[in-house]
């Protein structure tokens, strides 16, 4: 027989020890009838069979102090163990008195014998009164105590009763109730109340499936050894503090919190800072019963504190203040006041070292060199990993040639969530073949690309990330006209290096109110640092401008936007590519920062031609007699060839013939239009013969 076996056996024991004797106790206070006459008058409804009576009283006989006195002996004989029986537990954690103990035990015997309603209608005489009342109690057991009618009591303050008062009835006559928790507690049921478990849920599940927490990342298992020091040197039950998680990795701070609460025996509930009742009664309801739940259950909150308004945090801050038992609150940024009992700590997922080694156990021998650059390119807590890894090597466990290609479009795949809302996805599809620029600014491309690959090996294995603390990633400025070629450079970087390309829609980012944009930007670079992501700041001059002279608050602030932007940009680990029509309008401060400057130049006749002869997909239907070198003597841009030829495509579609120079002059014509740009209309005229196009 188990410990918890035999408790159960005692506490069985020791209530139905202490219920009968209430239920003497009652039988004794019984008042003899008046006369024959009102024999079982109006109770029929709760008469029993006959049994020995007492004084025209059915069911019940006469109790003697001795046997009452017994019973107590009894009852007071089984209150010793350790832990002790229930009743005398739950005492000893809510703070109740003796007295108080007895009138709750009375309200519970209502609950556990069906005799006790029938006494208390007798004790009352009144059969429409078949329920407890602080009255009776006062006249039941010894020593009352008046002040349990206190709302500031254990009795009420606990919730322990129910309390029915019609309007005009006192306070002493009104029928009681034992809260049924509380009754099942007693009876050695000890779980969480049932008004709770619609707001809170075992912590663990959402949002994802359990992890193992047995073993954390050292640099996580660094954060829970503090938090444990500190809960260790603080009461739980008075005003524990309240510990404040920050990070974005909602599921890495969901493991240190339980890991942290597994020392002191604890579990968690989590609970949404949405659910968390605002105002009222049910407020104040929500507090008690979970201050409740803390003494009489080893359990900690969790509060999921992402997206709290100001209505939530404020409601938040008025719970916390009368709060008791461990509390977590998780947020993004501590921006928000909380309690001045509170500590903060910031949770991250493991370092890019540790998601390598994560890698290398999660890929099973296969494929261990490829963790290194899965780890300096994605953000992964130890969850997403395993997860990921399994995912790919179960879809193809006979083929691990084709795990990398497979485990890395994964990955980019599941780094995406947190960006899709934040900027626009660019589909890249051009490759080095289709981009025509001078040698130089191609070379330049290439280097970018190769610095981007080689990141992990300089940063990591040669030693750099030791000795600097900004410039670890990587960042270009494209410059150059509309339609030059900059949008597919950055796609064709993208391309190269298997990563999301995202177009920074500056409407989305820049706000008027003072503060949003750094806001704004700030979950934009998080998001892409997790990510992987390739940022492409198209017209970035209009974002990162040259700072202007503080003349009132809005130059103040204008230019804080700029230098956040600047210390932003140096920190950021990915590739940040900017693109610009005015480079001359760029913060000089902002130019030094960056460590490729790229000059995409108005392509020239031989440029314009190669665009023109790799403008067209090999499907498309082409007349043999196109002529590219006449084509490359109008002054178009890349962009502008582009527009051309998909309009000189769709009038072939029309007519059901090849694309020919007649459609492309036509299609130029009204591109020259639309540029307003001066044209000969003989330029536009091709009659076969090398024309010179001025």
């Amino acid at each position: 027989m188990n410990d918890q076996t035999q408790w159960t056996e005692h506490n069985e024991k020791h209530l139905s020890a202490a219920v009968a004797w209430v239920r003497l106790r009652l039988q004794k206070l019984v008042p003899p009838a008046k006369n024959k006459a009102e024999e079982g008058a109006g109770s029929g409804w709760f008469r029993r069979d006959p049994e020995p009576t007492l004084a025209g009283y059915t069911s019940f006989k006469r109790v003697s102090d001795k046997e009452v006195a017994k019973a107590q002996e009894e009852m007071t004989a089984l209150e010793t163990g350790d832990p002790p029986p229930a009743l005398i537990l739950l005492g000893r954690l809510l703070g109740l008195s003796s007295f108080e103990s007895y009138v709750l035990l009375l309200c519970a015997a209502m609950e556990l014998d069906t005799r006790i309603a029938s006494l208390c209608a007798r004790v009352h005489d009144d059969p429409a009164k078949p329920f407890p009342t602080f009255a009776l109690a006062f006249a039941l057991f010894d020593d009352p105590d008046w002040s349990v009618l206190s709302p500031h009591r254990a009795l009420r303050y606990w919730r322990l009763l129910e309390i029915e008062q019609p309007a005009g009835r006192p306070l002493t006559a009104a029928a009681l109730r034992a809260d049924e928790r509380i009754v099942n507690y007693l009876k050695g049921l000890n779980y969480l109340d049932d008004r709770l478990t619609p707001l809170v849920e075992p912590l663990g599940g959402h949002p994802g499936p359990p992890a193992d927490t047995s073993s954390l990342p050292p640099s996580q298992q660094k954060k829970v050894d503090e938090i444990v020091k500190h809960l260790n040197g603080t009461g739980l039950q008075e005003k524990a503090p309240v510990i404040e998680l920050l990070g974005r990795d909602a599921l890495s701070k969901r493991l240190v919190a339980q890991q942290a609460v597994q020392p002191l025996g604890l579990s968690l509930q989590a609970m949404d800072i949405k659910a968390l009742p605002f105002q009222g009664a049910d407020f104040d309801n929500f507090v008690r019963l979970w201050q409740r739940e803390t003494r009489l259950l080893p359990i900690g909150l969790y509060i999921d504190a992402h997206g709290a308004g100001e209505v939530e945090n404020s409601a938040l801050k008025r719970y916390l203040d009368r709060s008791s038992g461990v509390i977590f609150v998780d947020r993004e940024d501590g921006n928000a006041v909380l309690t001045h009992n509170h500590s903060t700590f910031e949770i991250d997922k493991p370092t890019p070292e540790e998601q390598e080694q994560l890698w290398r156990q999660a890929l099973q021998g296969q494929n261990e060199g490829y963790a290194a650059r899965l780890a300096e390119q994605f953000v992964f807590n130890q969850y997403e990993i395993r997860n990921l890894a399994a995912t790919v090597l179960g879809e193809q466990p006979q083929a691990p040639s084709g795990v990398q290609p497979a485990l890395w479009q994964a990955c980019r795949v599941a780094a995406r969530a947190g960006m899709e809302q934040l900027a626009q996805r660019i589909d890249a599809k051009a490759t080095w073949e289709r981009l025509v620029l001078p040698a130089e600014p191609k070379a330049l491309l290439r280097r970018i690309t190769q610095q981007v690959n080689q990141r992990n090996r300089v940063y990591v294995q040669w030693g750099f990330r030791n000795i600097m603390n900004r410039g670890l990633g990587i960042n270009a400025l494209f410059a150059g006209e509309s339609g030059t070629g900059k949008t597919m450079a950055a796609e064709v970087i993208a391309n190269e290096l298997g990563l999301d390309l995202y177009r920074i829609d500056l409407s989305a980012v820049v706000n008027k109110y003072i503060g949003e944009t750094e806001k704004n930007l700030r979950k934009l670079f998080d998001a892409a640092e997790e990510s992987g992501a390739i940022l492409f700041f198209d017209e970035a001059d209009s974002l990162f401008g040259k700072r202007s002279e503080v003349k009132d608050s809005h130059d103040r602030y204008a230019n804080i936007e700029v230098n956040y932007l600047l210390q932003r940009m140096e920190s950021y680990r990915g590739l940040a590519i900017l693109a610009t029509n005015m480079k001359s309008a760029l913060d000089k401060a902002f130019m030094r920062r960056l460590r490729f400057i790229v000059e995409f130049p108005f392509p020239g006749p031989a440029e314009r031609q190669e665009i023109w002869q790799k403008v067209f997909p090999a499907e498309t239907p082409l007349d043999d007699k196109l002529d590219y070198a006449y084509l490359a003597k109008l002054n178009l841009s890349g962009g502008s060839i582009h527009n051309v030829s998909l309009n000189g495509a769709f009038e072939a579609a029309q007519v059901g013939d090849a694309v020919t120079m007649a459609m492309l002059l036509d299609a130029a014509r009204i591109e020259f239009q639309k540029l307003e740009r001066p044209a000969k209309a003989s330029q536009f005229h091709w009659q076969g013969q090398a024309e010179a196009v001025t």
